[in-house]
């Protein structure tokens, strides 16, 4: 009886409640405990997650910068097809084509996978050793250096020093830069057959300035070690010069090359009211760019006698006399502006011809030998005429010169017709200088009439 009382139902329920309240707070205080002594198990779970993703991510970049593989720039393969297809330079890339438009390359780019380019290398007599690779921006090569902004990237297979193949190189960046905006470099990085160069022609340089805006740095790799790799933030690489261009894109690519020259020569631009004599009628500027040495004319003073006879006989034509050896670059876009009709032997000078009036006539002039011998490159200035919207009005061909001891079509006269001096032939150049003059005095004419000279107040581009 005592022992059921001390166990009565109200005592049972009593400590069954006290016990649950004990395990309770004990267990609030041992939480409590662990609470401040670390962090929670979820939040050591995330940190431990992102600590593993970091340590992924630097392990996968330092696999990216290790897998980066330099290959020579000039590739050693393709020697006899160096300016085929892909060329002999960077020989693994593929250039971007669109009809009618400069072949180029761009990094980074959607075919580079955002890759950006890196050179390597500051070789000057063998491209071979110089070399190239791609890399993404996270993952760039071990010790490299990353140069902003835009960095043009020029293969030249011949020189920057010759104003024609110099030319040659400029014009696919010219047309890239009509293209983007107007976009110009920060950087110019120059190779000749994958042989770094590190200055162009004052000629050249003068109309890069006068183009782009800005006198053209060419990196020099001051500084840089030959095994230390320079990446380039944008890079734009240019292989085929005006390779793939349409004769609609070249023409525009020389407009504006033109009309950057005369205004940075302060020469008045195309659509200049034109020059009339006392008499009212329009003037004709005839122009003898003569040379000095090869490819000379034999007897300058004949030739000069010729076309100054037939100049006075026209009224309103006004003869110059000039050489290309002793002009700046702003005196020979001042002359071609006064340039109606250009005579001159076939050379380098007469790459200034895109400097004159569009629809201005080219003469030009050969040393014996050269139809058969010298190939297609001999018909340049017949192209360039077209291209920059002038009249090429036919080539004579000296039939007399210096023997060559081997059959006239044999190769290895070419190396003595190379150089030699043209002659002349007066009844010839009388009668073509004739002509000539004829044409253009009627189209100037039918223009002052028509007034149908377009109007230039500004370039492309700024």
């Amino acid at each position: 009886m005592s022992v059921f009382c001390l166990y009565s139902p109200k005592l049972s329920i009593f400590l069954l409640a006290l016990c649950v309240s004990l395990f309770t707070l004990y267990h609030i205080q041992s939480l409590i405990a662990r609470t401040t002594s670390s962090p929670p198990w979820s939040f050591v779970h995330q940190w431990e997650r992102v600590t593993n993703c970091t340590q992924e991510h630097e392990s996968m970049a330092e696999k990216l910068r290790q897998s980066v593989t330099f290959l020579p720039l000039k590739d050693l393969r393709y020697a006899d097809k160096a300016l085929q297809g892909h060329t002999w330079f960077m020989s693994s890339m593929y250039d971007t084509r669109e009809e009618g438009e400069v072949q180029y390359q761009q990094f980074p780019s959607e075919s580079s996978k955002r890759r950006l380019l890196c050179l390597k290398g500051k070789e000057k007599h063998d491209g071979s050793w110089n070399s190239y690779a791609l890399a993404w921006p996270e993952a760039l090569p071990f010790n490299a250096t990353l140069l902003k902004g835009l960095t043009f990237v020029s293969y030249n297979h011949y020189n920057y020093d010759n104003i024609w193949h110099g030319l040659s190189a400029m014009v696919p960046f010219v047309a890239w830069h009509i293209r983007n905006g107007c976009e110009s470099p920060s950087r110019w990085i120059l190779y000749h057959r994958g042989e770094l160069r590190f200055e162009m022609g004052p000629w050249l340089r003068t109309l890069t300035e006068a183009t782009f805006g800005g006198a053209p740095y060419t990196e020099s790799f001051e500084g840089v070690n030959d095994g230390q790799p320079l990446c380039f933030e944008k890079a734009v690489v240019m292989r085929h010069n005006e390779g793939g261009m349409s004769r609609d894109r070249r023409t525009e690519t020389y407009d504006l090359m033109r009309c950057k020259a005369r205004m940075y020569c302060n020469v008045s631009l195309e659509g200049r009211i034109p020059e009339v004599n006392k008499q009212g009628l329009p003037v004709i500027g005839m122009t003898l760019f003569m040379r000095t040495g090869s490819r000379s004319f034999t007897n300058e003073s004949a030739v000069i006698g010729i076309f100054e006879k037939e100049c006075a006989k026209v009224d309103g034509c006004r003869l110059m006399v000039a050489y290309s050896n002793n002009l700046t670059f702003c005196e020979q876009v001042k002359m071609m502006s006064l340039t109606d009709i250009l005579v001159s032997t076939h050379g380098a000078q007469l790459t200034n011809m895109f400097l004159m009036d569009k629809n201005s006539s080219v003469m030009e002039f050969f040393p014996k030998g050269w139809l058969k011998l010298a190939g297609v490159g001999q018909y340049v200035y017949h192209w360039m005429a077209s291209w920059s919207g002038m009249r090429h009005q036919g080539a004579w061909r000296d039939p007399n010169g210096d023997e060559c001891p081997y059959a006239e079509d044999d190769r290895r006269c070419m190396s003595i017709y190379k150089n030699g001096k043209v002659g002349f032939n007066e009844t010839y150049f009388s009668e073509w200088a004739r002509d000539v003059l004829n044409e253009v005095k009627i189209r100037k004419l039918e223009e002052a009439a028509s007034k149908t000279i377009a109007s230039t107040s500004a370039c492309a581009c700024g």
